[in-house]
């Protein structure tokens, strides 16, 4: 079942879990989010960079929209970190549910103003929009790059950033980057910042860069009230060691003899986010709802 991020999120704030947010590039890493997602009956958001949506082609989510709309399960179709009105355009008319719309290294006037355009296009259409304060850092392992030195969301701006913008969700920087930590770097998070944000705006919070962050600290989010957490990195690197091990070992050249056991291994990062983010059997709170119609044919 598709649905926009607005419709997803206002049901996990309201019943305290969050969404995992999987980037995905071609049809492998499809098949891992939605595969496990209809396995462990939980919601899940399919997130897509421009750069990605470069590398698969447009025509490529005639086939990612078919698959979701036939589920069982919920889930949003979103455009992550787009940058201009292009970018935008570009996901609505692909098909995308939702949209983010990246002004964060603008100064705050700028980012209102780019933000509320892209609101007022988007939900005329039904798309949801994502909007972005604060800067996200860099380890220099992400094509999504960041910034050396994190900007932290000022509570006070976040407040205004969503009365003046109208944004369906907010994204907010508490100290993550995008990407997988080196060694010698400990990211360490400002929940004191998320609360005070808490306070401050009603809307669902996201947490971008939630790859390789210490387990409690995103579980303590979650509680806090972060409702969609972005993974890429994490699951992704699973695929790529299982496929690394197997083209070392081995002369295999066929995809249906390389692939399957990196899907299998991509999965389990998969589910262990989900856990951690309490979605697991969270698709039946939709049906719940009234958000999505009873399948039997599924059950």
């Amino acid at each position: 079942m598709l649905l926009n991020m607005k419709q997803l999120l206002e049901v996990a704030q309201k019943h305290q879990f969050a969404v995992g947010a999987f980037n995905v590039a071609d049809s492998n890493f499809l098949r891992v989010v939605v595969e496990e997602a209809e396995k462990n009956n939980s919601p899940a958001i399919i997130a897509v960079h421009p750069t990605e949506l470069d590398f698969t082609k447009d025509d490529f989510f005639s086939y990612v929209l078919t698959r979701i709309k036939n589920s069982h399960v919920p889930f949003v179709l979103h455009l992550d970190h787009g940058g201009n009105i292009g970018d935008i355009m570009r996901a609505i008319h692909a098909g995308f549910s939702s949209v983010m719309i990246d002004g964060s290294l603008l100064p705050l006037e700028e980012n209102i103003k780019l933000t509320k355009q892209i609101v007022d296009i988007s939900h005329s259409l039904g798309v949801s929009v994502e909007g972005e304060l604060g800067t996200i850092g860099n380890t220099g392992t992400s094509v999504e790059g960041g910034v050396s030195e994190v900007i932290y969301t000022r509570p006070e701006d976040a407040k205004e950033f969503v009365d003046r913008t109208g944004v369906d969700t907010l994204a907010v920087a508490i100290g993550t980057c995008h990407g997988i930590y080196p060694k010698d770097m400990k990211p360490e998070l400002r929940m004191d910042i998320l609360q005070a944000i808490k306070q401050n705006v009603d809307i669902p919070l996201v947490l971008h860069g939630g790859s390789a962050n210490p387990d409690e600290e995103i579980a303590e989010a979650v509680r806090i009230g972060i409702q969609k957490v972005n993974i890429s990195s994490d699951y992704k690197f699973a695929f790529y060691k299982k496929c690394r091990e197997i083209l070392a070992a081995t002369e295999l050249w066929d995809p249906n003899a390389i692939y399957p056991e990196c899907i299998d291994a991509a999965k389990e990062v998969v589910r262990y986010k989900m856990n951690l983010f309490n979605s697991i059997d969270k698709a039946e709170v939709y049906r719940e709802e009234g958000i999505i119609a009873w399948r039997n044919d599924f059950l």
